[in-house]
């Protein structure tokens, strides 16, 4: 889609969309285009019970006295509570209603409303447009034409001077978010730990560096624990590393950004039920968002050195498949008990981060993985989970899904939990008891984070995926932890 901004409106026959506050408090486009209906405009609004809130839409087909083809009233909410997710839900909103309605070219025109260095209303639509129109239409072979979409071009009237150069920056990170809902969509026949490497290979393009470490090459280090969870699979694992240094070297120690990627999980020999396992292609949410914010700080050139790691593993039950009590050494030498090999993801982590911090000796640590049904349980699918060592760190990541949408809560660790993991044959085994299953997975990661290091564990179950369409995606992947990765780079670990 593309977007463009100007000081006035085009010409070309067009949809015209206007803002409108609170009780009906009509915006000077949105008076400009009442009074050119002839008070059309007004009367639309009466009739269909508009009454301003956030992001409400109300229409008018064929305006009288307009060349618009239509007229789109969008509410803006309650005065003196808008924010940058007020205006990417109306971009969301006008996007999804003109997505595939036969139009082409829309224009919003938000002449008048303020806009500050921290708050830019026509950016934000943009973004907020781009967001929701991503689609995965890549195996319908007869999508019906009406479903077809035709928007292809959104203008913005009315911005402030400087907004063209900060969507760039946002539209950067958007191509981020559509990389990891790609990841997540495709299926596992087409995405699994060699192909997902390939995906992420245009990255060098950007000047992202990257390393991959093989079967044999992880066999050497001792992952004894990921390897554990690839045997049953006739796919091979895969170790991907993607190095990006805007800091022109002068940041020695990078940020690690570590996830979770088990490109499909049938639970292995602790198999899952067969309903729903379809979907269980999203289980590589954590790596795929590495990957997206990988290629977004690459993209917008950001002043920081990050590492993105992603452990990519398939889990499958066979004859040669990890059983329930086998006991496995990990790189760092601490060994595990498997009670339940569904509880794989700490498996592959652990290793992961054992092997980020002696390859890159840094600093902080944030992992992201679907990593718990307890955590649905717990936050459903409105917020995702977040653990550390470190109360800034916590601090930091859930100020930037805050400021993003990405929103965490924070949950806590502590010795009581700790000791509900420990073995009587092993240092310790991979489950805990029933209750309490997000926290005690939380506790096996943070056994193989080192002294000094910060770390946060990200528990986003319930947020990369969503059953039904909202404000910014449409049913299916929400590319969830790519802004608030990208946020949390931003606002914490970029040089001037």
């Amino acid at each position: 889609m593309k977007i463009g901004f100007a000081s006035s409106g085009p010409e070309d026959v067009h949809a015209l969309a206007v803002l409108v506050g609170k009780d009906r408090a009509l915006t000077p486009p949105a008076e400009a285009a009442d009074q050119a209906t002839g008070g059309q405009l007004r009367r639309a609004l009466a009739a269909s019970r508009f009454d301003g809130d956030a992001a409400q839409l109300a229409e008018v087909l064929a305006p009288y006295g307009m060349t618009a083809s239509r007229l789109l009233a969008v509410g803006t909410g309650a005065p003196g509570k808008a924010d940058r997710g007020l205006y990417e839900k109306i971009g969301g909103a006008l996007a999804a209603r003109l997505l595939s309605s036969g139009e082409t070219h829309l224009v919003v025109d938000v002449t008048g409303t303020e806009s500050s260095a921290e708050l830019n209303p026509a950016a934000s639509i943009a973004l907020g447009a781009v967001l929701r129109s991503w689609r995965h239409d890549e195996y319908r072979t007869k999508l019906p034409e009406k479903r077809k979409p035709t928007l292809a071009r959104i203008t913005i009237v009315g911005g402030a001077p400087e907004t063209e150069q900060l969507f760039q920056r946002m539209e950067s990170v958007a191509q981020g978010v559509f990389l990891t809902r790609e990841l997540v969509t495709q299926p596992a026949n087409i995405i699994y730990p060699q192909s997902f490497v390939e995906r992420c290979r245009h990255l060098t393009e950007l000047g992202v560096e990257i390393t991959v470490l093989d079967e044999d090459d992880m066999r050497k280090l001792g992952m004894g624990a990921l390897l554990g969870v690839s045997q049953g699979s006739e796919r091979p694992a895969r170790l991907l590393a993607m190095r990006w240094d805007g800091s022109g070297g002068a940041v020695k120690k990078p940020v690690a950004l570590i996830g979770k990627g088990v490109t499909f999980d049938t639970g292995g020999i602790s198999i899952k039920p067969a309903a729903g396992m379809e979907e269980m292609k999203w289980d590589m949410g954590g790596a795929g968002a590495v990957a997206g914010a990988m290629k977004a700080l690459a993209l917008r050139k950001a002043r920081a050195h990050v590492v993105g790691i992603c452990g990519l593993v398939e889990n499958m039950p066979s004859g040669n498949a990890q059983r329930p009590g086998d006991v496995v050494t990990t790189m760092s030498g601490q060994t595990v008990e498997v009670i339940n090999t569904d509880a794989e993801g700490r498996l592959v982590l652990c290793d992961a981060i054992t092997w980020a911090q002696r390859e890159y000796k840094p600093e902080v640590i944030v992992d992201l993985a679907t990593l718990t049904g307890a955590m649905v349980i717990s936050l459903g699918h409105e917020y995702a989970g977040v653990f550390s060592n470190d109360d800034k760190l916590a601090e930091q990541l859930t100020a930037a899904g805050t400021a993003t949408g990405d929103l965490l809560w924070r949950f806590p660790l502590g010795e009581a939990y700790d000791k509900q993991i420990e073995s009587q044959i092993a240092d310790m085994k991979n489950v805990g008891p029933r209750y309490g299953g997000s926290i005690t997975a939380a506790q096996f990661i943070k056994r193989f984070v080192e002294e000094g290091v910060k770390w946060a564990h990200l528990d986003i179950a319930g947020t990369v995926w969503a059953a039904k369409p909202a404000a910014l995606w449409e049913k299916g992947a929400t590319g969830y932890g790519v802004r608030l990765l990208d946020q949390f780079i931003s606002a914490n670990h970029e040089i001037g």
